[in-house]
């Protein structure tokens, strides 16, 4: 894929997924593949079926999806032998689920999950804490700070992905 970067008139705001268009674009685990890859910058059809090992017509169905979601767009273009080539790019850089809404995070959920299956090797730790409101409080704004305040590498540096998530455990007893 191109070796520049993600355009600069995305915005800093994250993508909210709330809307049935949103939830049908991430139903399918490879627009999540897509998505991570448009991660990197804009990309051609060609270079993403090759990139993913896809066909070009398969990539296409999905990212047009994606882009009638909104979460994709049109990007520059370029002349080449038989015609015109179209960049395809992201219309964010951070997506979160609304609050409280189930769906939205289990759709987030299973996408970060199968990127995580993918690696060999990665960092995830689960742990249960006693906290006042005040501290979880203190803690969200922390985590949040740490990763929207990381510094991106040049374009040539690998990728890696963050997983924050804060949540309140339900104290009721299982079924049994």
């Amino acid at each position: 894929m191109d070796a520049f970067r993600v355009a600069d008139d995305i915005p800093d705001e994250p993508l909210e997924v709330r809307t049935p268009a949103h939830f049908r674009a991430l139903a399918h685990p490879f627009r999540h593949r897509l998505l991570f890859a448009l991660g990197t910058g804009p990309a051609t059809v060609s270079q993403l079926a090759t990139g993913l090992g896809a066909a070009k017509g398969t990539v296409a169905h999905h990212l047009k999806v994606l882009t009638e979601a909104g979460m994709v767009r049109a990007g520059r273009s370029r002349q080449v032998r038989g015609g015109t080539e179209q960049y395809h790019e992201r219309t964010f850089r951070r997506m979160i689920g609304e609050a409280g809404d189930r769906d939205a995070t289990a759709a987030l959920l299973n996408a970060v999950g199968q990127q995580m299956a993918a690696d060999a090797d990665p960092l995830l730790h689960l742990r249960h804490l006693r906290l006042t409101p005040a501290q979880a409080d203190r803690l969200r704004a922390t985590l949040d700070d740490l990763v929207g305040s990381a510094e991106e590498a040049d374009p040539g540096a690998s990728r890696y992905g963050v997983l924050v998530a804060l949540y309140r455990q339900d104290d009721s007893p299982s079924p049994s």
